[in-house]
């Protein structure tokens, strides 16, 4: 359960920014930035060729995109490191974004959505894994994650013009519409139906952390093994360690301030960051803060007195699975089932009172400068 099936390795979401030391392109964007002036300068960033430097006598390359609706930076150090890797990367991200997208005409989940209650849909290997995994980690949260929440969340739209309570009538038909178990999968045939017409198979709980992890399992493979991979904030992944050894260091965005003002740092390598929080997309209905993490059992946004959850794994894609289902949990269920599971995953939840709450692996990584913010166990 939840173990790395494809790399050694692979905080933002609260809004986490990267404070490494390797250089000011770490400052992350929002998790779902759709700002158009950011949108149009990055993207005219990818059409210049990635900026060289050296660090401590150790070459690297950094590159900025724009995929995925947000702003993807990627530094790599070594000394073979090439333009080609950053040209291959940007292939594998385009290639994923049009196979994973609902919204994308030509990919394989606007296929599959397209064709709900009616046939199945031959898809690629990268397709039907992500489809698969999501379709476990649905189980193994007992539908907290459900991959067929797209009905929900194209019924509230917050982030995307949504800024209204929807009425309850619905929220029930989307509801009705929502059921993972509905997904069915042909691993020999390489397609995959969704039973009801309606359906809406939504990837984006877990496509970001999917890509990052491609990323870095083709780093490996090219014998880099020391960078950077952010997606956007949404899914950063600590290749390695720095040049020199050491670790990377990681500032704690608070998430009641502006960009930059850090509550504290952690020092991480060979290790995922993923954070989910209820201040990046929402809307103000009543005095109520009604957030985009939306719960399938209730067909609302969670209210379980938690600002946001950030998650440390081996690996981006359980990573940023286990960011929405475990904040969906709350704060005590979300700590018990965290610390239930096999492997190195730790995480660390923040209450709307300011209390930081660790797993036991993580407590005494944290290093809190922000005396607003205080740990409550």
């Amino acid at each position: 359960m939840f173990k790395n099936k494809k790399s050694t390795l692979t905080l933002a979401g609260i809004v986490i920014i990267i404070a490494v030391a390797v250089g000011a392109w770490m400052l992350l964007s929002n998790k779902d930035n759709k700002d158009p002036q950011a949108s149009n300068g990055a993207q005219n960033e990818t059409k210049n060729v990635a900026q060289e430097s050296t660090e401590g006598g150790t070459k690297s390359l950094s590159q900025t995109f724009y995929i995925y609706d947000t702003v993807v930076n990627i530094k790599v150090f070594g000394e073979t490191v090439a333009q080609k890797n950053m040209d291959d990367i940007l292939h594998l991200l385009e290639k994923m974004d049009i196979e994973l997208s609902r919204t994308k005409e030509g990919g394989d989940v606007y296929a599959v959505n397209q064709a709900a209650g009616k046939e199945a849909v031959v898809v690629s290997d990268n397709t039907l894994e992500v489809v698969k995994l999501s379709v476990k980690y649905a189980e193994e949260m007992n539908g907290l994650f459900d991959p067929t929440i797209g009905p929900l969340v194209d019924l509230w739209n917050i982030g995307s013009g949504g800024e209204q309570v929807p009425p309850q009538a619905d929220i029930d038909k989307a509801k009705a519409l929502i059921n993972y178990k509905d997904v069915i999968i042909d691993e020999t045939a390489k397609t995959v139906k969704l039973a009801k017409e309606g359906m809406v198979l939504d990837l984006g709980g877990i496509g970001k952390g999917y890509a990052a992890d491609q990323i870095a399992e083709y780093l490996k493979a090219q014998g880099l093994n020391s960078a950077m991979i952010n997606l956007g904030g949404s899914s950063i992944i600590a290749l390695g360690t720095k040049p020199n050894g050491s670790q990377w260091n990681i500032g704690l965005q608070d998430p009641d301030q502006s960009r930059g003002t850090q509550l504290g740092t952690i020092k991480v390598s060979d290790e995922v960051i993923d954070a989910s929080g209820v201040y990046e997309r929402f809307f103000i209905q009543d005095e109520v803060r009604y957030h985009h993490i939306l719960d399938p059992s209730t067909g609302f946004p969670s209210q379980n007195g938690l600002k946001s959850i950030t998650i440390m794994s081996p690996n981006a894609t359980d990573a940023d699975a286990l960011s929405t289902g475990v904040f969906l949990m709350g704060l005590e269920e979300g700590m018990k089932y965290l610390e239930s599971l096999p492997g190195n995953i730790e995480a660390f939840f923040i209450t709307d009172d300011n209390k930081i709450y660790a797993t036991s692996g993580i407590r005494e990584r944290l290093q809190l400068t922000d005396s607003t913010y205080s740990f409550g166990n």
